[in-house]
């Protein structure tokens, strides 16, 4: 059973007003994101968690992939998304989310938006999830056939945002010089039907420029990532469920 919404109404307020209990030494950039061994207003999954619900009125489901004291890779994903899909909604790669990382190799703390592609025929060593037909990954290559969505996606990339797509294994990064829709939907197609893809949008942060911010500042500029890229997202889901950031 969850909590009773009381308590994590609470809880929530409590991180909110508490935020500042984040600090820029749990980004390690040879271990990950440390999240073990933390109260819940110095844990990045809570309090971003709550400033999203905050923000967009919707409850995130949040996910991650990582075990023990540090985590590689957390999300959060629009709940109602995910709930209103027919044939998916008890899979959270169905749907488009935004995400925090930490990239060894290139020494950043990415934080973004990430939009999935399961395999059509997976391998028999492989978890055996099919991408279906309200998959958010459709909804994408959708968007990009027309003019909204490549015009935001040019105004990030212009801005600094960087862009990879493809098969997880082998992803191409686009730029605002090489981005195009038609390049986009290539990449898109360009994956195995026995292989992983997606697309993911973010905004890099180099281990230094990390190292010498604050907490609550990586915080707020994490949250302002997240606003910039809502109506990619939003225009991205089976379900739009998110407020648009105002003028954007």
């Amino acid at each position: 059973m969850g909590r009773p919404k009381a308590h994590t109404d609470w809880l929530a307020r409590r991180i909110l007003g508490r935020q500042a209990a984040f600090r820029s030494e749990y980004l390690d950039f040879d271990r990950g994101i440390r999240m073990g061994h933390l109260e819940p207003e110095e844990r990045i999954t809570q309090i971003l968690k709550a400033r999203l619900e905050e923000r967009h009125g919707a409850r995130m489901i949040c996910d991650r992939w990582g075990r023990g004291v540090y985590w590689q890779w957390i999300c959060w994903i629009p709940e109602p998304n995910r709930r209103a899909k027919p044939l998916s909604s008890s899979q959270n790669f169905s749907s488009g989310k935004f995400f925090v990382a930490i990239e060894r190799d290139e020494r950043l703390f990415q934080a973004g938006i990430q939009i999935e592609r399961a395999p059509s025929r997976p391998r028999a060593d492989d978890w055996p999830v099919r991408i279906a037909k309200d998959w958010d990954w459709h909804v994408l290559r959708r968007e990009l056939r027309g003019e909204d969505l490549p015009r935001l996606v040019r105004r990030l990339l212009r801005e600094g945002f960087r862009l990879r797509i493809g098969a997880f294994e082998r992803l191409v990064e686009l730029d605002g010089k090489s981005f195009d829709a038609r390049t986009c939907l290539g990449h898109m197609g360009d994956a195995a039907a026995s292989e992983w893809g997606g697309l993911q949008l973010f905004w890099p942060m180099r281990e230094k420029e990390v190292k010498a911010t604050p907490g609550p500042d990586l915080i707020d500029a994490v949250a302002a990532v997240f606003d910039e890229l809502a109506p990619v997202l939003d225009r991205c889901m089976y379900h739009p469920c998110l407020l648009a950031k105002a003028g954007g």
